[in-house]
């Protein structure tokens, strides 16, 4: 709505990493004060939703810094500059789990933080999955160990925290969901 828009007076890029960049705008707010807002620009990311022909949700344990721990997430990755979204899921599903997929479903696409970030994550549901042999490798700064677990399994992890961020929590409940569904 444009009576709720703010108009970018200035901006000043703080930090340029691998990743993110961290600029500060000046901004007009809609009653025509200013203030300030810190955003965090990234690339965009894919996850993938993957469940193995024995019902298992295939997930990877890896080691977070932000958060000083392990968690256990759906397999994902960031985007390169002008890459295709799709491509990127079927890159990273193989990278980080050695399977692949005939094909892939999107089932939605949502911004992370928007209060102060433009991350943007593609989610994809992996149809036909199946391990690759000489499956592509991790990059090279990049640990993870796989886990499939059941979706009942995948619930009580959520529960115990060891699945604790949205993108993986989302994916337990969109199976949920499915499952539901195929009740009725």
């Amino acid at each position: 709505m444009k009576s709720l828009e703010e108009k970018t007076l200035s901006t000043q890029q703080i930090f340029s990493g691998k990743i993110i960049s961290l600029q500060v705008d000046d901004v007009e707010l809609p009653n025509g004060k200013q203030a300030k807002r810190e955003i965090v620009k990234h690339p965009g990311a894919v996850a993938i939703i993957a469940v193995t022909t024995e019902n298992k949700f295939v997930l990877v344990e890896q080691y977070r810094k932000a958060l000083e721990r392990t968690i256990f997430e759906i397999p994902a990755g960031k985007l390169e500059k002008g890459e295709d979204p799709a491509q990127c899921a079927m890159r990273e599903l193989e990278e980080e789990t050695g399977y692949q997929c005939e094909g892939l479903e999107l089932v939605s696409s949502f911004y992370t933080s928007p209060g102060f970030a433009d991350e943007i994550v593609h989610v994809y549901l992996a149809k036909g999955l199946s391990k690759k042999e000489n499956a592509a490798g991790l990059d090279e700064d990049e640990f993870v160990e796989l886990r499939e677990l059941t979706l009942e399994e995948a619930m009580h992890a959520i529960e115990e925290k060891k699945i604790y961020d949205a993108k993986t929590v989302f994916a337990v409940q969109y199976l949920q969901l499915q499952e539901a569904l195929k009740q009725i």
